[in-house]
């Protein structure tokens, strides 16, 4: 017990260097909790925004997408057989306006056309299934439903317009030719409903209704922007394809997600537009983050021609404030917490060798009366030990106090997700000019705020403290080295 006397007897009677040393190792503890729990803050922010993007981070999108050539030569990356598909899944490469009426009466035309984005087999979804690391799959169908009303067109003397791209004239004879009508255009999604966890939409985005029954064929849900725009509400109806279906419920989508106006059964949609057994989107989901890279590079070998998107893929659409500041984090965050830890440590150290160096008669006269130069150096770090631990304690607190006032701040930052550029594409023989961009869900574009909360990890707080401790450790150590080498006539040298 005299030891455990001495030691607090030290540290009382020497108040101003225990509060120094403490203060020291506390600073440097404040800062490796505050640095990580700001680091931690951030993470759970981007979380946020992106958790309705990627899931539990092993989903994947995959689509077939279309590419037009540069030189205006069409879809050269398609097979005859492929050629032909996109023909007849867009009105068979003629718009039978002779059929619509004689020139000059009115008329009205609904259709569901797939645009640049081509559909597929369902049967790729047994094939992908079947890749090792796969845990589940769904397909979905997304297509334009376009309602096209006006005067018939005199085309007697008119162009012919075809699914290949065509020349610039075209172009402009189309437009002219399509001047006349009015053309209402929606992006409609067949999803499986029972999929809940893998679809673009969930029970957890409805702000209003229901969402979808998998046994209901003519329930539609629409997105609140869509329903806004178009003055539609719960209860009311749309048509689809030239059907009838009852709004049961509106869904908010999360920002950068792939978002349809509309959402209907999978089945339903591709009977009413003759694609039945047809998708053509994946929703894929890997057994384990680990899996996700080999997964993505094996879908294109038993999927030709597939585009694999991945979480990370859908994260780095993301941009603003917020990932301006993570970014910042992660490349300062690590040294400042060295940088911190490391200055504590010197600052401990020098104030140890400091102190032994002005209690040369105190030491060496313990070392007169019998004490060992282990008892010696044992009491100097028992005492940096006990600084340390007082110090750490003087961190903790700091860091809550810092930690409760940044999150009182209410600060805020943005994330924002740009719009994805459109395909670009010329008068086809299915529709208007420009359609080649329809039949793919867009990105939901825009800008969200997200206020800043740093968690107080009680772990992170144990680890720093057992940082100053080792802090004191070190000192005490430098400090017991130097007191060791000390003799019992140094002492009664500065007698007198």
């Amino acid at each position: 017990m005299f030891y455990v006397r001495y030691l607090f007897a030290e540290l009382r009677r020497r108040w101003g260097r225990t509060f120094l040393t403490a203060a020291g190792l506390g600073v440097g503890v404040a800062l490796v909790v505050a640095t990580t729990a700001f680091s931690a803050g951030l993470k759970d922010a981007q979380d946020d925004v992106l958790a309705p993007l990627t899931g539990v981070g092993t989903d994947m999108t995959v689509s077939r997408p279309l590419t037009i050539d540069e030189d205006d030569s069409g879809f050269t990356d398609l097979s005859e057989e492929e050629r032909e598909q996109l023909e007849e899944e867009n009105g068979g490469g003629r718009i039978a306006f002779d059929e619509l009426g004689e020139p000059g009466e009115k008329f009205s035309n609904d259709s569901l056309v797939s645009g640049s984005q081509l559909s597929f087999s369902s049967d790729v979804i047994q094939e992908v299934s079947a890749i090792s690391g796969v845990e589940k799959v769904t397909g979905s169908l997304t297509l334009t439903n376009m309602h096209t009303s006006g005067t018939v067109p005199d085309i007697s003397e008119g162009p012919q317009f075809g699914v290949s791209h065509g020349s610039e004239g075209d172009r402009g004879e189309a437009r002219e030719l399509f001047g006349n009508m009015d053309i209402e255009q929606f992006t409609v999604a067949g999803i499986d409903a029972s999929q809940t966890s893998l679809l673009p939409v969930s029970a957890t985005q409805v702000t209003d209704g229901e969402f979808l029954d998998d046994s209901d064929a003519r329930a539609a849900l629409l997105s609140t922007s869509y329903a806004e725009e178009q003055d539609l509400s719960v209860g009311d109806t749309i048509e689809i394809g030239g059907k009838k279906f009852t709004i049961v419920g509106l869904v908010k989508h999360a920002l950068g997600a792939a978002a349809s106006d509309v959402y209907v059964n999978l089945t339903t949609l591709q009977k009413i537009s003759d694609r039945e057994g047809r998708v053509n989107t994946l929703s894929v989901r890997a057994s384990s983050t680990d899996d996700v890279a080999s997964v993505a590079e094996a879908i294109p070998q038993v999927f030709s021609g597939a585009e694999v998107s991945t979480a990370e893929d859908l994260a780095e659409q993301v941009q603003g404030s917020l990932v301006d500041a993570s970014n910042l984090v992660d490349r300062l965050g690590f040294v400042l917490k060295i940088v911190g830890l490391g200055a504590a440590f010197l600052i401990a150290s020098f104030l140890t060798l400091s102190s032994v160096a002005k209690r040369v008669r105190e030491l060496g006269t313990l070392k007169a009366i019998g004490w060992s130069q282990s008892r010696v150096v044992r009491q100097v770090t028992a005492e940096s030990v006990a600084q340390g631990l007082f110090g750490g304690a003087v961190g903790a607190a700091l860091a809550a106090a810092g930690i409760a006032a940044f999150n009182a701040t209410g600060i805020t930052l943005q994330a924002t997700v740009a719009a994805a550029p459109q395909t670009a594409g010329g008068g086809p023989g299915f529709g208007p000019p420009g359609a080649f961009g329809l039949g793919r869900a867009s990105t939901v574009s825009g800008a969200t705020d997200v206020v800043l909360q740093a968690p107080f990890d009680l772990n992170v707080v144990l680890v720093a403290v057992a940082l100053a401790l080792l802090g004191g450790l070190i000192a005490g150590g430098a400090g017991g080295l130097r007191a060791a080498r000390l003799r019992p006539a140094q002492a009664l040298q500065t007698v007198g």
